[in-house]
């Protein structure tokens, strides 16, 4: 039950729906938008936000969603059901576009089943074949129109047409420049049309010197348009081919519309899909302006809202190029009812806003601006009393109105609502209001209702130290400054401070001192007191902060010493086994020139002893040299894509084979096809070609970005100023150029070089047009001639 009737207006709600309304793109969309409403099923809610979450993570992923023509034909769609009843050519048109759209949605639903099962689910209700639609597109042109080739009477009523008009023009043009030559027509007139005929401009006192049929005249009566006698056969054979042509296409306009009568029960869950997705497209597009996402949803009642944001509220600030102070929450079965307090313009009613507004769009099926890590239920019952209610129809005060909300409360309230009540208590004599206020409380909270109050009421604030499920919080008030913070602080009441802003607003000293004797001096003491140990709370909470800032900067530090630390063991166990390779291989080096002194020792019959034990002393030292076997540096492991099944098509990914590159199809032709590869297009040749699984290539990118970023320390280490691209072919050449200027930026670097050799200049000319299109590529430009001269490119970066 939602308490009062006009509870979306009072919340807000009635702009969202508008702002959704204008998200859609048709009014197959939008009708759904109308029609949303509360629901307090748990089992019935979750698809509906579980849809909205997926179609969301459709637009953070990039891939491509067919965005337009969703049009609705349910105007004339039923009309098939009529025996010889037709569409025209813009209704067909409407069908052809419509059903591309909703072919494109199936199959991207097919693709990607795993990625977005509960939308699936929405797809595995439809039965819609492409036959209809190829049907139609084989008669139906890009503009609307039958085209000529849809069936061979209408081609050749075309052809006769076209022939005839030829004819007709020609001779309409002779006898034209015949009355032009002699003055019987106006300046700067031409040809034209009357009544589907064509027709020569003559001049009123000359029109007996052209024989022929007189159509029209001018406004002025100073010219008439003649039919000559001459193109009158002419113009009667085309009008009569004009008639057939417009039975031929009657005719196959009728056969094509009786193809969509058998698919009429199909069609209409095929436009109610389309009509969903249109709906669920214009949630998520608002759920993106908004910053809002899927919290963790349970089936009980539970508020637990992290980072809260009042949606109508942030983009408004949005447009001022101001934030929205966000909004911690929680209430639960021990914790259900939060009574807040604080200065008037301090943000309470805005508090009690966003909740309402949340809990409601939540329970219509629409993500919300909170942390992703927030908790939130369901409630059965949402009641608000907010804002001046007076009725004038109805002879009510605005304390009437109120006290009428607070009847239908009690009268429905259970442990499944969720009551929001602004300013519980005023519109009448404090004392009084405040006493029936705190009772109509106490019975509340009897019933186990949920609720948020704001308050100015002593009593109320004292309502939470009396009962031990109810929560105390204020808004934050800046005591030097007199400016309200716009901040709840759970565990506390607030103060109004409505002495200290009178005082900043200027009332004279002498009445505030009054006041202040009037209010009693243990009472203002009492406020004095309460924001004093507010202003405490908040600076030791302050302190705090900074000393986890720090303790998180030592914590950061720490981590990059042993970072530090463990790769400067690997660097140096490398070097010392690059060291001994080294010297490995210079002693083999020199045992192969002592093994040839040998055997030229041998050969000239020397002492046998003393060959073997320099041969001995030789091993020996070989040995000495030999590397640690485990030392060894692991080899990178190379990403293995697998190749998919079925032909190659636009769109797909696809591996050059005896190749790691990757690229993505762009356009095919018969025998090859034109691809991305990083920056660069290439046309590659089909048969060089393999397909690849677009979700394995997600997953394995996802897996190679993990697994093979590198520390900032080692990149830095590793780095050289210069790369050289030589012998490379251009799109490898532009992929390390890429990466090369990607560390470059990274690592702080005002200029590198790229190493890529004179030949032709071609590479050259390649890398530098690339590079061209960056900003942050400052210039470009040759090496000094002693060190390279235009075989290499000096790139200054910004």
């Amino acid at each position: 039950m939602i308490l009062p009737l006009d509870f979306e207006q009072r919340i807000g709600f009635d702009k969202v729906r508008e702002l959704i309304s204008a998200e859609c793109s048709s009014n197959l969309g939008q009708a759904i938008v109308d029609k949303m409403g509360f629901i307090h099923k748990f089992e019935k809610l979750q698809p509906l936000l579980l849809q909205t979450d997926e179609f969301l993570k459709i637009f953070q992923s990039g891939e491509y969603f067919p965005s337009g023509n969703f049009i609705d034909v349910s105007h004339f769609i039923k009309r098939a059901k009529v025996t010889g009843a037709f569409f025209s050519e813009d209704e067909f048109f409407d069908l052809k576009l419509s059903l591309k759209t909703i072919l494109d949605c199936i199959s991207f639903f097919d693709e990607f089943e795993e990625e977005y099962p509960t939308l699936f689910s929405l797809r595995k209700a439809v039965n819609l074949e492409p036959a209809l639609y190829k049907a139609i597109d084989a008669k139906i042109d890009e503009k609307g129109n039958l085209r000529n080739n849809a069936s061979p009477a209408l081609q050749q009523i075309r052809s006769d047409i076209f022939k005839a008009q030829a004819q007709l023009r020609k001779q309409v043009e002779k006898i034209y420049k015949e009355a032009s030559a002699n003055k019987y027509t106006p300046e700067d007139a031409s040809i034209t049309v009357r009544d589907g005929r064509i027709v020569i401009p003559v001049l009123a006192e000359y029109k007996r010197r052209v024989k022929g049929f007189i159509h029209d005249q001018s406004g002025t009566g100073q010219t008439v348009y003649i039919e000559p006698t001459e193109a009158l056969e002419l113009n009667n054979e085309v009008r009569e081919l004009q008639y057939a042509e417009r039975r031929e296409i009657v005719k196959i306009l009728t056969q094509l519309t009786a193809l969509v009568k058998p698919e009429l029960e199909n069609l209409e869950k095929a436009y109610r899909f389309l009509a969903i997705l249109d709906f669920i497209r214009a949630k998520a597009r608002f759920a993106q302006k908004i910053g809002a996402v899927l919290p963790q949803l349970e089936n009980s009642r539970i508020i637990e809202y992290r980072n809260a944001e009042h949606p109508l509220l942030k983009l408004s600030l949005a447009e001022q190029n101001k934030k929205v102070i966000p909004l911690s929450i929680q209430l639960k079965g021990d914790k259900r009812i939060l009574i807040i307090s604080g200065p008037n313009a301090g943000g309470k009613s805005v508090a009690l806003k966003t909740v309402g507004l949340l809990q409601f769009m939540l329970q219509c099926g629409l993500l919300i601006p909170v942390h992703p890590d927030s908790k939130c239920g369901i409630f059965s019952n949402l009641f608000i009393d907010i804002g001046d209610q007076q009725s004038i129809e109805n002879d009510l005060s605005t304390y009437s109105s109120h006290l009428q909300n607070m009847k239908n409360f009690l009268l429905n309230s259970n442990k499944q609502t969720l009551f929001l009540i602004d300013e519980f208590g005023t519109g009448t004599e404090p004392r009084f209001g405040g006493a029936i206020a705190e009772s109509i409380l106490e019975e509340l909270y009897s019933q186990k209702a949920f609720g948020v109050i704001t308050t100015h009421y002593d009593n109320i604030k004292n309502f939470a130290v009396k009962n031990q499920n109810v929560i105390k919080g204020a808004m934050k008030f800046d005591e030097r400054n007199l400016e309200p913070l716009y901040e709840l602080e759970i565990g506390k009441p607030g103060s109004s401070f409505a002495i200290e802003v009178a005082e900043k607003m200027g009332i004279p000293p002498a009445i505030l001192n009054k006041a202040k004797g009037k209010i009693g001096t243990e009472r203002v003491n009492y406020d004095k007191l309460l924001n004093q140990l507010g202003k405490e709370k908040r600076e030791l909470e302050a302190k705090i902060k900074e000393i986890q800032k720090r303790e998180g900067s030592l914590e950061k530090s720490a981590q990059d010493y042993d970072e530090l630390n463990e790769f400067l063991k690997t660097q140096k166990k490398q070097i010392i086994i690059e060291a001994k390779q080294e010297a490995k291989s210079i002693i083999k080096e020199a045992n192969k020139r002592v093994e040839q002194a040998i055997r030229e020792i041998k050969e000239s019959q020397a002492d046998k002893e003393r060959t073997k034990k320099a041969r001995k002393q030789l091993t020996d030292y070989d040995q000495k040299m030999e590397p640690p076997v485990e030392s060894k540096p692991p080899r990178p492991i190379k990403p293995s894509f697998k190749p998919a099944d079925g032909n190659i098509k636009v769109g797909d990914y696809v591996k050059i084979k005896g190749q790691d590159t990757i690229g993505e199809v762009l356009a095919l032709g018969q025998k090859e096809a034109e691809i991305m590869l990083g920056e660069l297009k290439s046309k590659i040749k089909l048969n060089r070609l393999e397909r690849m699984s677009k979700t394995a290539i997600k997953k394995e990118k996802k897996k190679s970005f993990s697994g093979t970023s590198t520390g900032m320390i080692e990149r830095s280490t590793n780095f050289k100023h210069q790369i050289d691209v030589r012998g490379m072919r251009a799109e490898e050449a532009i992929q390390a150029v890429d990466r090369f200027i990607d560390d470059a930026m990274v690592l702080g670097y005002n200029e590198v070089s790229i190493l890529h050799g004179r030949g032709d200049g071609i590479l050259r000319r390649f890398i530098r047009d690339y590079l061209r299109q960056y900003n942050y590529v400052k210039s470009l430009k040759n090496e000094h001639e002693e060190r390279g001269g235009d075989g290499i490119t000096l790139v200054g970066l910004s």
